[in-house]
């Protein structure tokens, strides 16, 4: 029989987990790594899958354990969200366009560049806005860049002003980030950088492209995790919800 201290800390364990999400996002190459969602989504444990440049029409209902819950439709490199089913509840989503860049003109890959979900997370009792990005390549300049993720974030904040948000992605800036993250803190968000660089198809372009940002949560890591036949390697995002005590010691100082 376990005494009062194991108790207890086995508890702190069920509890850190309830209040952990774990999100994944991955540039499949133009529906290219399709095959790979199920394996992913399996090893990394995920909660939720973030994906960019996908067939909308070729995506299978469920990968490893986690259900489709919103693709973009008029994409020719779209955008999907997958989650547990076990544990979230779609409360609304919303699918957007950005401002276009040149090449959005002239070849239209993508009509729509953020997927928006608004979830009730029934382990931990919380809500929480997940979104799918995809900013324009790097033929489009940083400026523009800047502007569809300041957007991006304002969308993300129009489903809810109050739930923790996460936006994870493709955000094609592997440079220059110093500017791009006061940026985006001035938008009230984190700016979070994985482990490793996650671009592999030119050496002289390798940097983070793929990162996530957030609000009102926790980012505990970002890892960048192995390759597959992509030319984006997958990131795992680990978050936290901030505790229920933190929040209430918030409001009585605020209060005071």
């Amino acid at each position: 029989m376990p005494v009062p201290d194991q108790q207890s800390s086995v508890q702190d364990d069920a509890d850190t987990e309830s209040r952990t999400i774990r999100v994944v996002s991955y540039n499949l190459r133009e529906h290219t790594a399709n095959g790979e969602l199920a394996a992913l989504a399996e090893a990394s444990d995920a909660d939720v899958l973030c994906v960019q440049e996908c067939d909308s029409n070729d995506l299978a209902t469920s990968v490893g354990g986690l259900t489709l819950a919103a693709s973009t439709k008029t994409n020719r490199l779209g955008l999907a969200i997958y989650k547990r089913d076990d544990r979230f509840q779609v409360k609304d989503f919303s699918i957007h366009s950005l401002q276009k860049s040149l090449h959005d003109r002239v070849l239209a890959p993508a009509h729509e560049r953020l997927i928006a979900m608004h979830l009730h997370d029934e382990h931990a009792g919380n809500d929480v806005i997940v979104a799918s990005f995809h900013a324009s390549p790097l033929t489009a300049t940083n400026s523009l860049r800047r502007k569809q993720i300041e957007a991006a974030h304002q969308f993300v904040r129009d489903l809810s002003s109050e739930a923790p948000a996460i936006m994870v992605g493709d955000f094609n800036y592997p440079w220059f980030q110093t500017n791009l993250r006061r940026k985006i803190e001035s938008h009230g968000f984190a700016l979070s950088l994985s482990d490793q660089p996650t671009y592999l198809r030119y050496r002289k372009f390798t940097g983070h492209f793929d990162f996530a940002t957030s609000v009102g949560l926790h980012i505990a890591g970002v890892e960048t995790l192995p390759a597959g036949i992509s030319d984006h390697r997958p990131i795992l995002v680990r978050a936290h919800y901030e505790e229920p005590a933190a929040a209430a010691g918030t409001d009585e100082a605020s209060a005071a």
